[in-house]
């Protein structure tokens, strides 16, 4: 079945460029010019993944992605046309997945979309060899589930994976570098500040006292700790 890529960008030029290259590709691609049209697409189409320019007339596409994070957690790629560290960072915050600046380059934007699509893929066989748990928290990467003191944790899917690769290799201190290979993969053309703006929104929605915590290692980096 072909992956759904919708692309919101009031650039028609723009649009119509990326939507042809995506289908060279094999996806099948829609275009809105708007958000309000995007967010209909997403309701009626439910697409794999959406391309999310930021600077847009009316309704921008901050506002768009908080919409799209009520309720959704579709992996979602910030198109912005500035290299403007606020717009990545506060991106990022609301749950976007993966950023690239314009101008860009096809063959780069078409790596993001097949690494971000190959990452939330939620069609893994077997649900126990990927769930971890511990008191009061379950993370499931075949469904792509976290709960926290029983009720299910809405998360975009880098968070949750993430929070899962932290949580598999207890005690053990990661970089920032090592992170962005190992979760974000080779492919991901970031930088640390996006471990930290991520590290934080998962402190943000386990905040309660248990008996392990993401711990910062000054210095060097990120572990996950558990007491008991």
């Amino acid at each position: 079945m072909q992956n759904k890529v919708l692309m919101i960008d009031d650039d028609v030029n723009i649009a119509k460029i990326v939507k042809l290259n995506l289908e060279k590709e094999g996806y099948n691609a829609f275009v809105a010019n708007d958000g309000e049209t995007g967010l209909a697409i997403i309701e009626a189409e439910d697409p794999d993944l959406v391309l999310l320019d930021i600077m847009m007339p009316g309704m921008d596409g901050m506002e768009v992605l908080r919409r799209i994070r009520k309720d959704k957690t579709t992996p979602v790629i910030m198109l912005t046309a500035k290299d403007d560290t606020f717009d990545k960072v506060l991106g990022l915050e609301l749950g976007a997945d993966d950023y690239i600046t314009k101008p860009f380059d096809s063959k780069e934007l078409m790596a993001r979309i097949k690494a971000v699509i190959r990452r939330s893929a939620q069609n893994a066989p077997e649900e126990e060899d990927e769930t971890v748990r511990y008191p009061n928290l379950e993370i499931s990467l075949a469904n792509y589930s976290v709960k926290y003191r029983g009720n299910k944790l809405e998360m975009p899917p880098k968070e949750l994976e993430l929070l899962y690769f932290l949580a598999s290799h207890p005690g053990k201190v990661f970089t920032r570098e090592q992170l962005l290979r190992q979760v974000w993969e080779f492919d991901f053309y970031g930088d640390s500040r996006t471990v930290d703006v991520h590290i934080k929104r998962l402190r943000e929605k386990l905040n309660g006292e248990e008996k392990w915590e993401i711990k910062t290692v000054w210095g060097v980096g990120y572990k996950f700790e558990a007491t008991e």
